[in-house]
């Protein structure tokens, strides 16, 4: 069964009383290998700790995305900027947002998300980077957000057709949204690009005192063979370290690897 490398999401563990360069040094040495959703200003403190960046977002406004015709303009411009930027600081994924519904019909959005994507996918695939579509739940954390289904993302893959436009699977959203964790994962891995991992319910610790089997999910995905990267985007109930120590052990025990 393959290693997993394990990644964990910044805004989750920052400023909660350890300095950052503890905080990534810390990381670090427990084993992590990457770092998503960091701000450019601790990139060079992320890569003198040895860590790599392993996803940004590549566009602003979660909310006002790419399902949206007169976001379009905005968005490619911001990603084919990010797409410099990956290649600059080698980093291999650019996170994109549907946007909300605000009344678009599930196909409109797919089109025109489908539209934008598929004009910057050259440039993506050129660079080597992927534009990793996220999907987020719209019940709980994100009401109204479009991309809130597996079956939808899928689509929206096939429609693009690009080797450089897949999926962010959030195991903790798409828990939330449809659960058939694993089925899922097994069936669709293919558009996976990358893996969030949180405990639901409360978006905390991804351990036995929540609803997910996460072990089983770990070995599900080490099983398929992928150098993919598991970032854990929990919050921590208490120590961020001594957090991020506990989801790494448990990760890389469920895989044999602890």
């Amino acid at each position: 069964m393959k290693k997993l490398r394990q990644a964990f999401s910044w805004w989750c563990v920052a400023n909660r009383g350890v300095e950052n360069a503890d905080l990534l040094a810390g990381a670090a040495k427990i084993g992590y290998a990457a770092v998503d959703l960091v701000g450019p200003e601790l990139w060079p403190l992320v890569k003198e700790n040895g860590l790599k960046l392993g996803a940004i977002a590549g566009h602003g406004t979660l909310t006002e995305g790419l399902n949206k015709k007169k976001n379009a303009q905005r968005i490619e411009a911001e990603l084919r900027a990010s797409i410099e930027q990956a290649v600059e600081w080698k980093i291999p994924i650019l996170i994109c947002f549907s946007g909300n519904r605000d009344g678009l019909d599930d196909e409109t959005g797919l089109e025109n998300c489908a539209a934008t994507l598929t004009r910057i996918a050259p440039a993506a695939e050129k660079a080597g980077v992927v534009l990793a579509v996220e999907l987020l739940n719209s019940k709980r954390d994100h009401e109204d957000y479009q991309g809130d289904s597996t079956a939808w993302g899928v689509r929206l893959c096939e429609r693009v057709n690009s080797p450089a436009v897949k999926l962010l699977y959030d195991i903790y959203h798409m828990q939330i949204m449809e659960g058939d964790l694993i089925e899922t994962i097994r069936r669709h891995h293919g558009q996976f690009a990358h893996y969030h991992t949180a405990g639901n319910p409360g978006r905390g610790q991804p351990d036995e005192n929540q609803e997910i089997n996460y072990p089983a999910i770990y070995r599900a995905i080490a099983a398929l063979g992928e150098d993919k990267l598991i970032c854990h985007e929990f919050l921590p109930a208490g120590d961020p370290l001594e957090a991020l120590e506990k989801a790494y052990k448990d990760c890389a025990a469920a895989v044999g690897k602890g």
